[in-house]
């Protein structure tokens, strides 16, 4: 994934047509265009309307329909210069049939009620065609209609009202702070997403979402020319579901931590961080390379989100784990007799996971989901024991829930919905500790900062993570910084070793808006929150030393 980022996000020439999402999105529009309004929600109503009919006279059991306008703006630079401003949107309808006890699927850009008429027919043609060789039926958990619901993310600025200019003046601005302070290259980048869905089905929900996300990000690198050297540092930034505002900075909004570093929550200084970055970059060059070895960790959120990610996130997606993603994205250890036992260690009792897409500020923040079951809180892990996994309607009978949890999700109208992850995070300790006061409990130590490359297996269990900046703790104190850190474990493993967890003041969000999945592959965009958390006896290597 680290280094699918590196190409997506600094790859030049190609810019904003490499990221996943962007590609072939839909169609090229002005910035302006950006700000139509698009069409009434009274309109949505007469057309999802008629799809139901229709798919209704053909024989169809159940019907959702998705109305969709799908808008991005990517911006791009380089040092001085702008590579790349990207405007998209993609507009029309995908359609959702149950006919004969199985599913079926269309989708169109002819959004009139004839066009979306005949998509209905076509969807339910095709259930029908699905039918001769499904094995057993389609089983819905229920859902009550939620009537007509409007709901629109909370945001303060809208950031596709925001002059382009302006936001490029802001990329120019942050490669300047770097350039200044020591940095040989610098890229940054700021991508904006907004999702106008509107949902419809059988069940008699009509449920209207505006859903706003944005990430600015960049990546700094210092040159050492004598030795040959290079080393990056990446910004510290995580995605939000959120409008410009974000990118207001306010002190209040931001805490020194360990070793000096700034800790941005719900708002985020992308030039104060740039000009740190070139520092940091610059001081990596001269860093101690590590003595592998057994250390306790103490891992920064956003370090911890992409773990968290990658050993919990995926391997309790209920499709990964009954092997309906083992094609593509792979299969999992935490298999249903591990769930069934009722006492399968996840991890240690302080290890509290849970599942939430109503978390403010978070990317998967929605009121509904694309099945128009309503959001919720659900637990995972409680006390280290492994309690549930995320299923959606067609799915909550397997694990005898009643009730879907509300995480399905399509990346666009024209893709079907089907489970993604919605935001996994760890509950924060309950007891008051900072970070500053974990690291003093500490003889032999590294504290992690940043997200970096990393390698897991296909069933999510053995796995190694890097970062971004690693400091070495000696009795207590930050003594210095460390590079070609990356360490090694496996998930249940990992999670047991976790004895000390930092209270809420510390809780942060990390997250991605390029998670893949699926096939045809998707994208979604999710959230991960933690305080600082601690692990013991971790197994650290040297990635600098060849053999």
């Amino acid at each position: 994934m680290k280094r699918r980022e590196f190409i997506n996000l600094t790859g030049l020439g190609l810019g904003a047509l490499m990221i996943p999402g962007f590609a072939a999105f839909g169609r090229e529009v002005t910035a302006e265009e950006l700000m139509n309004p698009g069409i009434m929600r009274s309109a949505k109503k007469e057309l999802a309307d008629a799809a139901l009919q229709a798919a209704r006279s053909k024989g169809a059991t159940y019907t959702d329909v998705r109305i969709g306008r799908y808008l991005r703006q990517f911006l791009f630079t380089r040092e001085k210069n702008v590579q790349n401003i990207t405007n998209a949107e993609s507009f029309g309808v995908g359609i959702r049939v149950i006919a004969d006890g199985t599913w079926g699927f269309a989708a169109t850009h002819d959004v009139t009620k004839e066009g979306i008429s005949k998509c209905a027919e076509t969807a339910v043609a095709i259930a029908k065609a699905n039918a001769k060789i499904q094995k057993e039926p389609v089983i819905l958990a229920p859902v009550v209609g939620a009537g007509e619901v409007n709901w629109e993310t909370p945001i303060e600025k809208n950031a596709f009202n925001i002059p382009v200019k302006e936001k490029i003046d802001l990329l120019l601005k942050v490669n300047n702070a770097a350039l200044d302070n020591g940095a040989g290259f610098v890229t940054s980048n700021l991508f904006m997403v907004n999702e106008q869905k509107y949902f419809a089905s059988t069940d008699g929900s009509y449920i209207d979402q505006d859903i706003h996300r944005i990430w600015p990000t960049f990546s700094v690198t210092a040159i050492d020319k004598a030795e040959g050297k290079f080393k990056t540092r990446d910004s510290l930034s995580a995605p939000m579901g959120m409008g410009y505002e974000y990118l207001d900075g306010l002190a209040s909004e931001k805490t020194s931590g360990p070793a000096g570093l700034i800790s941005y929550r719900n708002s985020y200084d992308m030039v104060e961080d740039a000009t740190a970055a070139a520092k940091h970059a610059n001081e990596k060059l001269k860093a101690k390379s590590v003595d592998p070895g057994k250390y306790d960790l103490v891992l920064d959120p956003d370090h911890l989100g992409l773990t968290i990610h990658e050993s919990v996130g995926h391997p309790l997606e209920l499709d990964r784990v009954l092997g309906y993603e083992a094609n593509y994205a792979g299969t999992s250890f935490a298999t249903l007799d591990k769930w069934q036992s009722g006492d399968f260690k996840y991890g240690s009792d302080l290890v509290n996971i849970f599942a939430d897409k109503t978390q403010p500020y978070s990317l998967g923040k929605t009121a509904f989901d694309d099945e128009g079951v309503k959001t919720k809180e659900w637990d995972l892990i409680k006390d280290g024991v492994l309690v549930n996994y995320q299923a959606i309607r067609d799915q909550a009978s397997i694990i005898n829930e009643t009730e879907s949890h509300g995480c399905a999700y399509a990346d666009n109208w024209n893709s079907v919905q089907f489970q993604r992850m919605p935001n996994v995070s760890l509950r924060p300790g309950k007891e008051k500790l900072s970070a500053l006061d974990m690291i003093k409990g500490v003889d032999k130590g590294i504290y992690i900062v940043g997200r970096g490359s990393y390698s897991i297996d296909q069933q999510r269990y053995n796995f190694q993570f890097g970062g971004q900046l690693f400091y070495e703790i000696k009795n207590g104190e930050i003594v210095g910084m460390l590079d070609d850190v990356a360490y090694q474990s496996n998930t249940q493993e990992f999670w047991n070793s976790c004895v000390q967890i930092c209270d809420e003041d510390d809780y942060r969000l990390f997250g991605t808006f390029f998670d893949g999945k699926g096939q045809p592959s998707q994208v979604s965009a999710v959230s991960h929150g933690s305080s600082t958390t601690r692990f013991n006896g971790v197994n650290v290597i040297n990635t600098g030393r060849r053999i």
